[in-house]
């Protein structure tokens, strides 16, 4: 279910979403709830390039073993974000 928000913006930056909203023939919301999503997935997951240096970076796995073995077996101390 959608929710309506309200938030303060700059009179620049809304020229231009509105600006590029109309380029993609999008409502307002609708392209700043994209460009959202759009920013969150490529921040939020590893690309290729990262992937193979995670993968070929061995005291980095095993480190990281590590800690997935000791969170399954509880031991450690969590730290709430």
């Amino acid at each position: 279910m959608s929710k309506t928000i309200t938030m303060r913006i700059d009179e620049s930056v809304l020229e231009k979403l509105m600006k590029f909203a109309k380029l993609e023939n999008r409502s307002l919301s609708n392209f700043i709830e994209t460009a959202a999503l759009k920013y969150i997935n490529e921040i939020e997951y590893a690309d290729e390039f990262e992937m193979n240096e995670i993968l070929s970076d061995t005291e980095l796995l095993k480190k990281l073993k590590k800690g997935s073995t000791d969170a399954k077996n509880k031991r450690g101390r969590f730290v709430e974000l």
